[in-house]
């Protein structure tokens, strides 16, 4: 992770967040307050990169997604070690926060927002010369890009999943687009949240730098615009974009990591490696997933699913007494990896070739994919029978790529059970057995009580 740039006082601007995210905070109070003259307002290029250069608040996504999916299971014994949040998202308690405020996975997000909409209001308001409407352009699209990133990451867990016949009437979430924080906040339906977010990617793909900044991974580029886009078309269903979008994306940037050349290790990737196209980290907070990882057991029938000449069985998972576990993060530190790469805009391209009844290509991406998971000389490419089976195979590779990644397979659950896969959760915890049946209402989590509290927005149906 980036060194964050701390040369800047920006106190007001973080009392104005923390105001914005605390339910604690009365309204009145704020209306009342007045920054000190002795602090800085940022004003300038400097300012606006340093605000969004913060990694540990620009490049954090929620991960109580991927906390609800089933990578993974609790043995009783860990169950009760875990935090009472973590606990009742693990079980899809109607009730997942109870006492519990200042939510990492609404918070940040919309701290994000905040502090994107604080950029592209300071940067419309400079006067454009020669010498910086590269500058003010630059840092637009970078802006744009962590809204719509921010967006799209809360939708995936408190608003439903996008489905075409009821996104005109489904609640959405806030789309704030102004750092005017007295403004009320308003869901916004679920086909505006998603038109909001496209929009902003859209603009910003015309804006940021052609090329990856490869020692600048934190950093947005028009590659990791078009991942996005890819990821937010796919979890639409909106399968013809996904896939065009991924292959704009991949046009530009398309480099993958051979896994023989990977040594197993406590964590064997490093951080910007080769396959990032934008970092950014699960939530490090106890509310979270993070706490999760160290005691969590992969799924039997995932762990199952690897061939024994799989490097992914390796570098993905560490066995003790017999036990599989995950090995730690993609980015090369305890801090889960939830950015974009281009291992997954191969298998959204595949899945967007099966789809559209191609299934040579997908399954020409996919082999492009797995050629460098296997130990050298030993894999055999796959093949298909029609574009069904390499449908299937590519969503059966997805899972076993992206394990614990971004929040994906939560994404993934939430759109197949849309098409009709019917797959069923199921855990079990001190001999009483919970399930999560397709298409349930707890697949969009409860919006944190003190965010209601404070809003006054409608909260979502459990």
């Amino acid at each position: 992770m980036e060194k964050i740039i701390n040369r800047y006082n920006y106190s007001w601007l973080f009392l104005l967040c923390a105001t914005l995210m605390t339910a604690s905070c009365r309204k009145e109070a704020l209306l009342n307050a007045k920054p000190s003259t002795s602090l800085v307002i940022p004003s300038s290029i400097q300012d606006f990169q340093a605000i969004l250069d913060a990694t540990l608040t620009m490049n954090v996504t929620p991960s109580l997604g991927e906390a609800s999916a089933d990578n993974y299971y609790l043995t009783d014994t860990k169950f009760q070690s875990a935090q009472p949040v973590v606990q009742n998202t693990y079980l899809w308690a109607k009730d997942i926060f109870g006492a519990s405020t200042n939510i990492d996975d609404w918070n940040y997000p919309y701290e994000q927002v905040f502090n994107a909409n604080v950029v592209l209001e300071g940067l419309a308001k400079m006067q454009a010369t020669a010498s910086n409407q590269q500058d003010i352009n630059t840092l637009t699209g970078y802006a744009l890009f962590y809204r719509a990133y921010a967006f799209f990451n809360v939708a995936q867990v408190f608003a439903p999943p996008y489905d075409s016949t009821t996104a005109s009437s489904d609640l959405g979430i806030p789309l704030r687009l102004s750092s005017d924080i007295t403004a009320p906040s308003i869901r916004a339906t679920v086909k505006d949240t998603y038109a909001q977010i496209i929009d902003d990617l859209n603009r910003a793909c015309k804006l940021t730098p052609t090329a990856l900044p490869t020692a600048n991974r934190n950093r947005p580029s028009r590659p990791a615009v078009y991942a996005c886009l890819a990821r937010v078309y796919q979890s639409m269903r909106a399968y013809k974009e996904a896939g065009a979008a991924a292959d704009s994306a991949l046009q530009l940037y398309s480099s993958l990591i051979d896994y023989n050349t990977v040594a197993v290790a406590t964590l064997p990737f490093k951080n910007n490696n080769a396959e990032t196209i934008f970092q950014s980290n699960f939530s490090s907070y106890a509310q979270t997933l993070i706490p999760v990882i160290g005691i969590a057991i992969i799924d039997s029938n995932l762990y199952r699913s690897y061939a024994a000449n799989d490097l992914r069985l390796s570098l993905y998972f560490r066995v003790v007494s017999g036990v599989p576990g995950p090995r730690g993060g993609y980015s090369g530190s305890l801090f889960t990896f939830s950015g974009l790469a281009t291992d997954e805009l191969y298998l959204i391209r595949a899945e967007s070739y099966a789809r559209a009844g191609q299934a040579s290509l997908a399954m020409a991406d996919l082999n492009t994919l797995l050629s460098k998971r296997f130990t050298t000389g030993t894999f055999i490419p796959y093949t298909a029978t029609d574009a069904a089976d390499a449908l299937q195979q590519i969503l059966a590779e997805r899972r076993k790529e992206l394990e614990l990644r971004g929040g994906l397979r939560w994404m993934d659950l939430r759109r197949l059970n849309k098409e009709g896969y019917n797959i069923t959760l199921t855990r079990v915890v001190n001999g009483q057995t919970y399930t999560l049946p397709p298409n349930s209402p707890l697949y969009t989590l409860p919006i944190p009580p003190d965010v209601i509290t404070l809003s006054g927005i409608t909260q979502n149906a459990r």
